[in-house]
Parts: structure tokens; sequence; C-alpha cells
């Protein structure tokens, strides 16, 4: 049993937690400058276009900066302790907050590459983690 908080799924990010339910990444591309943008919302924040598109993702990217968790964000983490919260640069450009799996977290670098893993964490969410890339 998961027993760690859920992200509330509301209509305007449904579409990209169906989509990693078939283990697909999707980001928000706009059309008017071409830019993607994780997370998902109504505006472009790049050019506050409203001409959005869902577009699949390689699930690949490169580690901008990360923490080492050694203390837990709540009881519900006490056992994944130690764990690494990383902001990860998508190819596409856009930017996501994500857990990295990864045994030694001593070894996280700034700039490594990573590939998105899918976990079913319950039968309506899958979560998109990172792995540090073979």
């Amino acid at each position: 049993m998961y027993d760690k908080p859920l992200p509330i799924i509301d209509p305007e990010s449904a579409p990209y937690w169906a989509a990693l339910r078939e283990r697909r990444l999707i980001l928000k591309r706009c059309r008017d400058c071409g830019r993607y943008h994780f997370y998902p919302r109504a505006l472009c924040p790049h050019c506050h276009s409203d001409a959005l598109e869902w577009s699949d993702a390689r699930g690949t990217g490169s580690i901008y900066s990360y923490t080492v968790a050694r203390r837990p964000a709540g009881p519900a983490f006490k056992d994944a302790t130690p764990y690494v919260v990383a902001v990860v640069d998508l190819d596409e450009g856009a930017r996501m907050m994500t857990n990295l799996l990864i045994d030694d977290v001593e070894s996280v670098r700034i700039g490594q590459r990573v590939n998105v893993v899918f976990d079913a964490v319950t039968d309506d969410v899958t979560l998109p983690r990172f792995k540090p890339a073979a």
C-alpha cells in the first residue's frame, strides 16, 4: 500500500496523469512560441499564449539541481531516507522537479544524464521518477 501523499488530479492535468498510466511522459507545448513547459497549465509561461498542445517527451534529461533529504519530509517518508529530490532539465527544454532513484545518493552530480521510469503507486496514479542513464 502506498502511504505517501498523492497528487490532486484536476481537469488541466488529467491528460498528463492518464499518459503516465500508459507509461508515457507528455508535456504541454506552445504552438505560438514552440517552447515546452511543466507543470500543466492553461497559458504558456513563456509568451502567455493559450495555443497549447500535449506532446510526447523523450523522458531524458540532465540534473539541474538536487538535494539529498536525510531527514524525512513527514512520517510517510521515514523509511525512504536518504532520498534525492532533483530538478531535471528535460531535453525538450522544460524543467521538472522529481525524485531520483539511486542507491548511492553521494554519487549524484549536476549535469548527470537521467531517464524517466514509471512508478505505478496506485491503480490511478503513476509517478514519473528518474534514474541515472546507463
